[in-house]
């Protein structure tokens, strides 16, 4: 039996908690049986060593109705096999994710983690802890939601040596420039649009500064690359000065406007800003897509893309980890 606490009990660990439940006679094919049996947040937590009534406990959570242990007190109290902390990103500090990770390495847990911040700040020391304590430690959903980035390197290219990897790593940015584009609004038209949609946060500044696609090129760069990168090491620009007249310049010439993050091993070079790309290229996609090209010795050029973000884009992400690590057959 697989004993799973979830650490973070927003939308995007309500969503994991309910596709465990939905999946849950396909997934304990693959992996044997498991049972969520505890669920913590900033309010609260449920705890029960039997299993927990996932839809009682999301009912709880809507109501407001969360009570208890704090998160770090059901790490250190509660035995599980394995914790999948959803908590918030924070890439100044890593907190409170970076704590809650490493608790649970040091009682014996494996982890996987939706958060970008703990990898953009620790993210060998993670790394590391993890092996020394022969611990599994996963984050997929971290870098492309749904898009398996970092799984297609490490595993389906395993043996090419990558010269860079370079493309659209955050879809909020992605739809504002594409309807800039389309429609010929401005930025603040656009973004209004797409905050009243729930497709940008009210405070949209870790999107479209850039910091986001940054905090991801960092996890990419050190995870495919093996490259000791720092958050401070990228050069960022974000896509709040692009205006309807540069896309305008730009399709004149068959180009579009996206931004663009690459980690290039060659020029030792990690960036993130606003680029021109052909009309016709990969890269030229359109709406809250995520896609990435990857340049290789022995396979070339290969393309990905999906959607990134979601909580069930990032459930597809985390269930995809899980798996890999009990995977049965």
């Amino acid at each position: 039996m697989i004993d799973i606490a979830i650490i973070g009990f927003g939308s995007v660990g309500q969503g994991v908690a309910y596709q465990l439940m939905e999946k849950a006679e396909k997934l304990k094919e693959l992996i044997g049986n498991y049972r969520i049996v505890a669920v913590a947040d900033s309010k609260g937590s449920v705890v029960d060593e039997h299993g927990l009534d996932i839809t009682d406990v999301i009912k709880k959570k809507q109501k407001g109705n969360l009570k208890g242990k704090t998160a770090i007190e059901v790490i250190e109290s509660v035995d599980f096999d394995i914790a999948i902390e959803v908590t918030t990103t924070n890439v100044s500090d890593g907190e409170p994710g970076l704590t809650y990770i490493r608790r649970c390495f040091e009682k014996g847990a494996n982890v996987i983690t939706s958060n970008k911040g703990p990898l953009v700040v620790a993210f060998k020391e993670l790394n590391q802890l993890a092996t020394k304590k022969d611990l599994k430690f996963m984050y997929e959903a971290t870098v492309g939601g749904a898009m398996p980035l970092i799984k297609l390197v490490k595993n389906e290219l395993a043996g090419n040596e990558i010269f860079f990897i370079k493309g659209i790593l955050n879809g909020t940015c992605n739809y504002i420039l594409s309807r800039m584009e389309k429609e010929k609004m401005t930025y603040s038209q656009v973004l209004a649009e797409a905050q009243e949609l729930k497709i940008a946060e009210a405070d949209p500044t870790y999107d479209v500064e850039g910091v986001d696609a940054a905090a991801k090129l960092v996890i990419l760069a050190n995870a495919t690359m093996d490259m000791d990168a720092r958050f401070t090491d990228v050069e960022i620009t974000g896509i709040t000065q692009i205006t309807p007249e540069a896309f305008e310049v730009a399709n004149y010439r068959n180009y579009t406007i996206r931004l663009i993050a690459e980690v290039n091993r060659e020029r030792e070079t990690l960036k993130v800003s606003p680029r021109l790309v052909p009309l016709y290229h990969p890269l030229a996609i359109r709406g809250t897509m995520n896609a990435a090209l990857i340049k290789t010795d022995l396979a070339g050029e290969v393309v990905i893309m999906g959607k990134g973000a979601g909580k069930n884009e990032t459930a597809s992400a985390i269930i995809s980890d899980l798996v890999e690590i009990y995977r049965r057959c």
